[in-house]
């Protein structure tokens, strides 16, 4: 019994035996040999270069987190506030502090200038002359201490209202509402897709030619080629896979990509001569791939082929064809001029 497929294939057949006309209308190719640059396929994984977990740098009680998983935030937005009784606390405690110690010194100036005035008259002896001035330069030193604890008891409280260090995406929270932390602590995880890269592992074989040719190609499913830039070679192999990681900076990231996504990543690492056509020329019916052939007579034949690599927009045809044979440029032409002469 006929299978639907080799019927198919004899509707075909059938189509280009009366496509004779179609000849003279359309435009056919020789067949040549050419180089064909052979590819190592990889698969690559992009990856967010700013991403990073922001933890507390205080202790405290969380209070507020205005963002959750998959929340858009923008660069110095608030993302999380802690509790900041304490911290209030000690600043006022270390205002007060310091407005002891210029109170002191103010004391320390004046006595100092009062046996100063003294001593260069003969009336105060050298050794309070000496007490008035280790008492400035101890009062001197109270008030730095005083305002140094004064900045970290402010940077303390500032500590207390985490902000966004860059704009990104939100993808973990590690705390809940009234949770209390402690310093290190993390609080929320994210990253940008303002920047990304791809990360590929790439055999130890070819490692070295790949940093030599520094040439790659990474493109996604759909065949869309990504623009990369700076290419990044580790010094170093993964002990477990014997692979060095290569990673390269997308250039320009449109909204579509994400990090943990599977893309190709194709290296050049030979060059050999092969039978090349035009992938335009390869008409396409379900699995069948084929090319239209010119026979003895100048009459179009359908013509099954094997194909192999493919390679800016050419492919390698590995059997069905012949070097100086001529292929239709445009088979779907041929197709459709050949159907219409075979209508009654």
């Amino acid at each position: 019994m006929m299978t639907i497929k080799r019927f198919n294939r004899m509707c075909f057949l059938v189509a280009a035996l009366m496509a004779a006309g179609a000849v003279q209308a359309t435009e056919w190719i020789v067949v040549e040999r050419g180089s064909l640059v052979e590819h190592l396929r990889l698969d690559g994984v992009i990856e967010a270069v700013q991403q990073s977990t922001v933890s507390a740098q205080t202790s405290g009680t969380v209070v507020e987190l205005p963002f959750d998983v998959d929340d858009v935030v923008d660069a110095g937005v608030l993302i999380a506030r802690l509790d900041d009784t304490e911290q209030r606390a000690r600043l006022n405690q270390a205002r007060a502090d310091r407005d002891e110690a210029e109170s002191g010194l103010d004391d320390a100036e004046r006595q100092f200038d009062r046996i100063e005035s003294l001593h260069e008259r003969g009336v105060a002896t050298q050794a309070e002359f000496d007490n008035a001035r280790n008492a400035l330069a101890g009062a001197r030193a109270r008030l730095s201490r005083a305002e140094a604890a004064l900045a970290e008891a402010s940077e303390q409280l500032d500590y207390t209202r985490v902000t966004a260090p860059y704009s990104g995406i939100v993808t973990r929270r590690h705390v809940e509402l009234g949770e209390a932390v402690a310093p290190g602590a993390p609080l929320l995880s994210g990253f940008s897709l303002e920047e990304l890269r791809v990360v590929v592992s790439i055999p130890q074989q070819f490692a070295e030619l790949a940093r030599r040719e520094r040439q790659a190609e990474v493109s996604l499913n759909d065949g869309r080629v990504l623009s990369t830039g700076r290419m990044t070679f580790f010094p170093y192999a993964d002990p477990a896979t014997h692979t060095f990681r290569l990673r390269m900076e997308l250039q320009e990231p449109d909204g579509t990509l994400f990090p943990g996504m599977l893309v190709r990543v194709g290296l050049p690492v030979g060059e050999r001569q092969a039978l090349l056509i035009p992938e335009s020329a390869l008409f396409r019916r379900g699995e069948l791939r084929a090319v239209y052939v010119l026979d003895d007579q100048d009459r179009p034949r359908l013509r099954q082929l094997r194909i192999g690599s493919r390679f800016d927009g050419r492919l390698e045809v590995l059997a069905g064809l012949d070097e100086g044979e001529r292929i239709a440029a445009d088979p779907l032409r041929v197709f459709e001029r050949a159907a219409r002469g075979n209508q009654p």
